[in-house]
């Protein structure tokens, strides 16, 4: 099992789970942060720490979210680590919770 960064950190990227992750599986794209399925060994510390809710066990995941882990493990070859806190997007407050976000997503 591996968690699974899902369609609500997408255009909001708080980097709060970042802080916490033991072996740095988090890589950041344009607007959406992944999880390595590779590198993700199960610690559950980045999930509590996601103010967007964003962050999912694999086998928790919320119904229509299962994309999500074919995303991931796709991004997260292709975007580099991230393993320092950063602010995160301008208008992040404004998009957490808004449903239906997939098409905004910047690969």
């Amino acid at each position: 099992m591996t968690f699974v960064v899902t369609e609500n950190c997408i255009k909001c990227k708080y980097t709060d789970c970042v802080d916490v992750c033991p072996v740095d599986c988090f890589h950041e794209g344009p607007n959406f942060l992944v999880i390595d399925p590779d590198e993700c060994i199960d610690c559950t510390l980045c999930e509590p720490e996601c103010p967007a809710n964003a962050i999912y066990a694999e086998d928790e995941l919320p119904e229509g979210q299962e994309q999500f882990i074919e995303i991931n493990a796709e991004l997260a070859e292709k975007w580099p680590v991230i393993d320092t806190v950063k602010d995160p997007l301008p208008d992040a407050d404004e998009w957490v919770d808004k449903p239906n976000k997939i098409d905004s997503l910047e690969k």
